[in-house]
This record gives C-alpha cells, structure tokens and sequence, in this order.
C-alpha cells in the first residue's frame, strides 16, 4: 500500500493505462506540457508524447467529437473537460451521439470513451467553476455516470471506466483532489462499475452520498457516533446504473435514510435515491426520507462565506442526522 491523494491516484490510472493498451490517447484543453489545470496529467506528456497527450483547442463540442469519432476508430480515448461547467458546448454529443450510439447500430458500433471532469464547489471558483452536473446526464440511458470518494476507488474505477465498450462520465470532486488522501494498494487492480459500497457499518440510519459529499458524511458520522448515534454510510460511487439492492439492503437494515449530494436539492440525483427507498422500501421506514442538498440558487456563490452557506458541510450533515434520528 502507498498513501496518496485523489489527483495522485488519478494520474496513476492513466499512466498505467496508457502503458498497457497503446489504443488508449488523453485529449484536452492544457492537458500536455503544462500537465492540466489541476495537474492531473503532469509528466504524461513527457512520457508518451504529443501523439497520445494531445492538447486541443478551447472548444469542448470538439474534444467529444474527436473522442467519438477515434472511439469508432478502435482507439480508447480519454477526454478531459477542464471544468464540468464547460461541458454544456458537448452535451449534444454527449447525449445524442456517444449514449445512443451503441444502441442505435443494434449494438454494432461500440464507443469506448471516457470523459473526465472535475466538479463541485470548495475552491471559490464562482459560478462557471464549481457546478454539479451529474443529474442532468443521469437521466440518459446509454451513459455510465462514476463519481469517486477516495484515492483507492478513483484509481480503480478510472481504470474500469477506460475499458468500457461504451462511454463512462468520470466526475471528479476538485475539491477533495488533494485533500482527501488514502491508501492504494501496489499492483493491478480494477473497481468494478455499478456496485454502491457501505463504507461504514450502522444500525440507527443510512446515509447514501458520493465524491466530496462522502467524505463529509463519514467525519459527520464520527461525530454523531459520541453521542450515541449509529450510522451507517453508503459511497454510491457509480449514480448510472443505480446499485438499488445495496440502498434497499442499507434501508431495511436501519429504518432511516438521509440522502446528501452538493448539487441543489430540487430535482437533484438525491430525489431518485429517494424514490427508489420511497417505492421499494416503504414498509421498512421509521421516519421520512430526507434530503440535504444546496440551496436552489442560480450558482455557487463566488465569496467563502457564501460558498459556505450553499455547500453542506460535516456540521449540517451531522444536524440533518440529529433530527432524522429523533423520529
């Protein structure tokens, strides 16, 4: 095991990708010599060259465009979107090419391509630099929607989504890129696409979150737990496909769910969690269905102080369990 942070575990991923399978390129606006915005392909260039770290111009239709097409080719291309707010420019292609793509060639044509994108709030980025966007792709079939919590599953599940016959949206909390460290084990691994994992054993309530989210409710969880409420954490970890039996297995087991994503709370990926519970586990509830989520603004506001009423935070998780626990 090494000790490394969620960006470091991320670029290991690729680097060791780019090394096994010479189809597998990187394409992206900075993403060459400078390494990424973020840093996340620092040395990559260096290391395989401008053939397969391919900068790109400042345009996102084109970096989905270029990945689908080359995914046709036979290549497995990596496309960085340097911020998620950036990704709207692609959505059509996105939406209406790479996910129906497979299905509309009656499973002849295959699209093997991953995007990448940092998401979320935390590093007062304003509102075009710290948007959550996993629900609006949620809801296509045809995509594979990742989001990892910690360096170990970001590692594996980056290296499962770069071998997807079809397209993976890999959604990185920015915020946790290093902050959130953790060990990841020596050697090949993979983690597999669409099982939830429960991160924390409890008996009281469930909490269901993924990304930064996730790593907030288990620092709530501790604290609630010295008071005498048990908790248990679930890392969804892949939001499409929905891993239904672990949320149903976890609800049945407590009684109470608290559902916690950045993303503002009307019409966010937290209501489907919640209909799911709503519709499958209803005879198991001890107490309603409860989600936190951000504030239904236009953005995240740029000021910390603002940034910080929009965003939940261990204490408003753990306050949000406090009262669930009461029912």
């Amino acid at each position: 095991m090494a000790e490394m942070t969620l960006i470091d575990a991320i670029r290991q991923a690729m680097d060791e990708e780019l090394a096994r399978d010479k189809r597998v390129f990187i394409v992206g606006e900075d993403v060459g010599p400078r390494g990424g915005v973020f840093r996340a392909t620092m040395g990559l260039h260096a290391k395989y060259g401008g053939d397969r770290i391919v900068d790109s111009p400042l345009a996102e239709l084109s970096i989905i465009a270029i990945g689908i097409g080359a995914a046709l080719d036979g290549l497995h291309p990596i496309c960085e979107i340097q911020f998620a707010d950036f990704i709207h420019p692609a959505f059509n292609q996105i939406v209406n090419e790479a996910a129906k793509l497979y299905y509309r060639s009656g499973g002849t044509w295959n699209v093997p391509m991953t995007i990448r994108a940092p998401y979320g709030g935390g590093i007062s980025g304003g509102l075009y630099h710290s948007q959550s966007l996993e629900a609006l792709f949620a809801h296509v079939p045809g995509l594979k929607i990742v989001i990892p919590s910690n360096p170990h599953d970001a590692k594996g599940l980056l290296k499962s989504a770069i071998r997807e016959p079809n397209p993976v949206l890999f959604f990185e909390p920015k915020k946790g890129y290093r902050l959130i460290k953790g060990d990841v084990p020596d050697g090949e691994y993979t983690v597999p696409i669409g099982p939830a994992q429960v991160t924390r054993e409890g008996t009281d309530l469930s909490v269901f979150a993924y990304g930064m989210m996730h790593w907030y409710c288990l620092q709530a969880a501790d604290e609630v737990a010295q008071e005498g409420i048990s908790v248990e954490v679930v890392d969804l970890r892949t939001i499409l496909p929905v891993d239904t039996k672990t949320i149903l297995e976890s609800v049945k087991k407590t009684s109470k769910a608290l559902i916690v994503h950045e993303d503002t709370l009307t019409m966010g990926y937290g209501a489907e969690v919640a209909a799911v519970i709503a519709g499958e586990a209803f005879e198991y509830l001890d107490g309603p269905v409860v989600r936190l989520g951000g504030p239904d603004v236009p953005a995240v506001p740029f000021s910390h102080s603002l940034q910080d009423w929009f965003m939940p935070n261990p204490k408003k998780i753990a306050d949000a369990i406090r009262k669930l626990a009461r029912y």
